[in-house]
């Protein structure tokens, strides 16, 4: 048997493992990006609570992607929601010096 096998109409390249031939596939590459702490927290809750939504994620490559731009709004949100308690408390740069 060939080690390897090419489909004409297809044009997928298949190689024998043991007595089957399997089709090469690969994922496409996937953009690295920095995930925080509510990345990773995200990340937690969709392997153990929506697997569905992490399966299709991962096997589409947009995990990561995902991730970060969760990450990202959790973050903004997060200063926004500081910024805005700073305001109502009327704590300034001076009271933060001063005391």
């Amino acid at each position: 048997m060939k080690k390897h096998y090419v489909d004409e109409q297809t044009g997928t390249i298949y190689t024998l493992q043991e007595d089957y031939y399997v089709p090469d596939r690969t994922l496409p590459a996937e953009e690295e990006k920095p995930i925080g702490a509510w990345g990773k927290r995200r990340l937690r809750f969709l392997e153990q609570h929506r697997r569905g939504t992490y399966s299709y994620l991962l096997t589409t490559c947009q995990l990561n992607s995902h991730l970060a731009a969760v990450d990202e709004q959790a973050s903004s949100l997060l200063f926004q929601l500081v910024k805005q308690m700073a305001e109502q408390e009327q704590v300034t740069e001076d009271l933060k010096v001063a005391d």
